[in-house]
């Protein structure tokens, strides 16, 4: 059975590689806006952070792609490089004592890491779609264990 966005709902697992992945940057764009990266009409978190099992509307196996820890480590990488040049201007023209340093650039990293983190989360989903990446885990079963009595 072949996948397709158009189509109603189907079960995850008749839908798996059976499709072709979006464009890269289409689906970076749906993903980072919360949009299915194959459809554009499903959501893709459940909550903040959870992803759904599947889309909504086209039935998407979205709950396979597993970003694991490269959004936290995009997102520090954009906010430390939008907010570092300002502590260091800060710190060149005024040199304020580093209480207060901590009092406001502290909480505006961690003010902006939370707001960033799920649309960066969004986009790498989406990435990983584009990559192709809705595959299963594939977990090789050990082998059984053929117990011979000693002679």
């Amino acid at each position: 059975m072949r996948w397709d966005a158009n189509s109603p709902a189907t079960p995850a697992a008749a839908v798996i590689g059976a499709y072709a992945p979006p464009p890269f940057w289409t689906a970076v764009r749906r993903g980072l806006v919360n949009r299915c990266p194959f459809c554009a009409e499903g959501r893709v978190f459940g909550g903040y952070l959870r992803l759904v099992p599947e889309c909504a509307h086209c039935g998407a196996p979205l709950g396979l792609l597993r970003a694991d820890d490269a959004p936290p480590y995009f997102t520090i990488f954009l906010v430390g490089h939008l907010l570092v040049p300002g502590v260091f201007w800060v710190e060149r023209h005024y040199q304020p004592p580093m209480w207060i340093h901590m009092a406001v650039w502290l909480p505006l990293f961690t003010i902006l890491c939370t707001l960033l983190l799920r649309p960066v989360k969004g986009a790498v989903v989406g990435w990983m779609s584009a990559l192709g990446f809705v595959e299963p885990e594939v977990v090789p079963r050990p082998a059984a264990i053929r117990r011979t009595p000693d002679a």
